[in-house]
């Protein structure tokens, strides 16, 4: 049987730009090891699958290696495809997933992802994420991931993982950050014991980066720019136990696949 499945480049106004996400609309859930199989087959970064539930929809990503409980870029992904390829006619999504309601408003061209903030705390750094990157960080900190802080954009940009050190390291990912030249502040994010190794715009990652660039600023609103090889641009806002991530989206490609 053909199913339907899209590329969507997200946070990006630009074709290959972003951060690509495969996503795949259900009638009924697949086996896990099937969604699991075809994640591992697309090899991005993450597939979102999802499905629709009376009023809402329920929304799963998987890794090409495992299933996650949080993807920023293959939610504005998945509503892109739901905004733009299917009869939905609001401007509101509700998302049942692992991490509790996800609500994602349309705004013009911008989608925005409101998701729970995750805040950073001080923490004790192993000797295999220090000696993971050739910059030392002026602070380590970790919420789910890892939270590198440098004091400026340029080390960022210029940093080299050696993932020999980073994959001893028991963690979805480390988030590495500074104050930005243009946008209020950049990261990466890396992960380790992947194929991915760097994620070029990682949502989930600012439900750490907001909380913790707001408070250092004093702001509620920022821009934010992600440094891979393709780059990304975020649209953030800090509202206490939760932040808006907003972004462009931009459709690759819509085709079929065969179970």
């Amino acid at each position: 049987m053909p199913n339907e499945i899209y590329q969507v480049d997200a946070f990006t106004s630009s074709i290959f730009g972003g951060n690509p996400a495969a996503v795949c609309p259900l009638e009924n859930w697949l086996p896990d090891h099937v969604m699991q199989r075809l994640a591992a087959e697309n090899n991005l970064s993450e597939t979102a699958f999802f499905l629709k539930t009376g009023h809402e929809y329920h929304i799963r990503w998987f890794t090409p290696e495992m299933e996650i409980d949080l993807c920023g870029h293959a939610t504005l992904a998945t509503a892109h495809v739901i905004f733009h390829h299917t009869p939905h006619t609001s401007d509101v999504i509700r998302f049942s997933s692992q991490s509790g309601i996800l609500e994602v408003h349309k705004m013009d061209d911008v989608i925005q992802l409101n998701f729970p903030s995750r805040m950073p705390k001080p923490a004790e750094a192993p000797s295999a994420l220090l000696d993971g990157f050739d910059i030392a960080p002026t602070k380590v900190l970790k919420s789910r991931d890892y939270f590198l802080v440098y004091d400026d954009e340029k080390y960022v940009r210029n940093l080299v993982p050696n993932f020999s050190h980073l994959n001893k390291l028991d963690v979805v990912g480390i988030i590495v950050t500074a104050p930005g030249r243009e946008a209020d502040f950049v990261s990466r994010f890396f992960v380790p014991n992947s194929v991915i190794g760097e994620d070029p715009v990682t949502g989930s990652a600012h439900c750490s980066l907001i909380p913790y660039w707001a408070q250092e600023f004093g702001k509620d609103k920022m821009m934010a720019r992600q440094l891979s090889a393709r780059e990304g641009q975020l649209f953030c806002e800090d509202r206490g136990d939760r932040v808006i991530i907003g972004g462009h989206t931009v459709l690759y490609m819509k085709g079929e696949y065969y179970l």
